[in-house]
């Protein structure tokens, strides 16, 4: 066996336009991540890893988040569309630096993992001179045919090409495909365009690579693994797998799920130990929840920091650049955004906490609003330690409100309130007494009989 540490990847991202979307195919999300994020994941890298992303005209934006999940990946652009091979040759200045492995996958897949990468390289340091992947079809229809005589395989078949005793197979090609990178430019090179549409094949290889008396394999993976997305009920399809997953690895790694399909993960997650998830809750990109953590039902959560034993919902919404301290509560049709609630914080229900920074053990009252936004520019409200805010209290930002302050119910707070300080804001109440029986009397007399 040859050890092997130079690859190249080829990474073809096409168009799709029966996504029917300005957004270019392999930036629509699955789990929150696009499909090309999910790929370059499990993509291999490190020293001698390259990666080489070849797109199609106009399509700068999958260029750039590329970059944005591989600094070191190089874009090249595909100007006619001829076919899987022609596609690879676009990132010839690539292939021609010379590794010992070539891989081509596609920006599509977003379901196939490390180590099916690996498993696909493995029979290249054997000798081999392609390893393509692999997977029983339940309906092979439509698919390439693997041709296996022995364990060598010996062509791949298209669907309009496959004779009937070949469509009767149900080895099916998956497109991703490992090649010794010695041999790499000799076997492409090689890959005519004798077909109806004038395309140039990469299923050929294979076939070429035969006539040379060299060696291909077949690797097998699952069929969930290597669905490519071309429609939006295929990328519905990819979501339901990729969200079972997600959900089967939280449980194993300790977190309680109440009724894990009816909670929606992102790929990004984090959980510490002994977290609780209630059903129908969406956690949404950015999202680290710490030990002993509960989320109640029919909460939502973006782009947040969730502390110790911390407590959720139920109806929460925590929006992007939310933080909450150990212990910290939020209760029932409670919204924060762009808010850092330190330790042991609570606002148990129905208020709203945007742009502010709340002191450990403060207090919110329920209908509180931080009204951070003057219809021009967002302000920052600032609540100290050991505070208690009133029901139905309004804090006009900017305003500050210092350690252990007391505001009382009703207030309309725009002016900064001192340390220790209580601050009220609210009209005289006045009572009549007999108030309300006259005024029932009154309303008795002129009211007219209705018709």
């Amino acid at each position: 066996m040859t050890a092997r540490s130079s690859l190249t990847i080829v990474l073809a991202a096409g168009e799709g336009t029966r996504m029917r979307s300005s957004l270019p195919k392999v930036l629509h999300p699955v789990a929150h991540q696009s499909l090309l994020a999910h790929v370059l994941a499990a993509a291999p890298e490190g020293t001698g890893t390259s990666l080489a992303v070849v797109i199609g005209p106009d399509h700068q934006a999958v260029a750039d988040e590329a970059k944005r999940i591989r600094p070191d990946a190089l874009t090249f652009v595909q100007g006619e569309r001829l076919g899987t091979a022609h596609a690879v040759l676009a990132a010839r200045d690539a292939i021609v630096r010379g590794v010992d492995d070539l891989l081509i996958a596609f920006g599509d897949t977003p379901l196939i993992s490390a180590e099916t990468f690996a498993r696909l390289r493995a029979p290249l340091a054997k000798d081999a001179a392609i390893a393509a992947l692999g997977f029983r079809a339940a309906d092979p229809t439509g698919y390439g045919r693997l041709i296996v005589e022995g364990d060598r395989l010996v062509a791949i078949r298209e669907q309009a090409d496959a004779g009937a005793e070949e469509r009767k197979i149900d080895l099916c090609n998956a497109g991703v495909m490992a090649i010794d990178g010695r041999r790499a430019l000799a076997i492409l090179d090689k890959i005519g365009n004798a077909n109806s549409k004038g395309e140039y094949y990469l299923t050929d290889a294979v076939g070429i690579v035969s006539e040379q008396g060299w060696d291909a394999v077949v690797i097998e993976t699952s069929e969930d693994e290597v669905r490519g997305i071309n429609t939006k009920a295929q990328l519905a399809e990819a979501e339901s797998v990729m969200q079972a997953r997600l959900r089967k690895a939280a449980m194993e790694a300790g977190v309680t799920l109440i009724g894990p399909e009816t909670v929606f993960l992102a790929a990004d997650t984090v959980f510490g130990k002994d977290v609780t998830i209630e059903p129908f809750v969406v956690i949404g990109p950015g999202v680290s929840i710490a030990d002993g953590t509960v989320i109640h039902s029919f909460s939502h959560i973006v782009q947040t920091t969730l502390g110790r034993n911390v407590s959720i919902g139920p109806y929460a919404r925590l929006r992007p650049g939310t933080s909450l301290g150990d212990g910290a509560r939020i209760g029932n049709f409670v919204e924060t955004k762009a808010a850092t609630l330190e330790a042991g914080v609570k606002v148990n229900h129905l208020s709203y906490i945007g742009d502010a920074t709340i002191g450990a053990n403060s207090n919110i009252g329920a209908g509180t609003i931080t009204c951070n936004y003057d219809g021009f520019k967002k302000h920052k409200t600032v609540i100290g330690q050991g505070a208690f805010v009133g029901t139905n209290s309004s804090l006009v930002a900017p305003v500050t409100i210092g350690n252990r302050a007391y505001i009382g119910s009703g207030s309309v707070i725009t002016r900064d309130v001192p340390d220790d300080a209580m601050a009220l804001e609210r009209s005289p109440q006045t009572i009549r007494e007999g108030g309300a029986a006259r005024y029932r009397e009154i309303k008795t007399r002129s009211k007219k009989p209705e018709k």
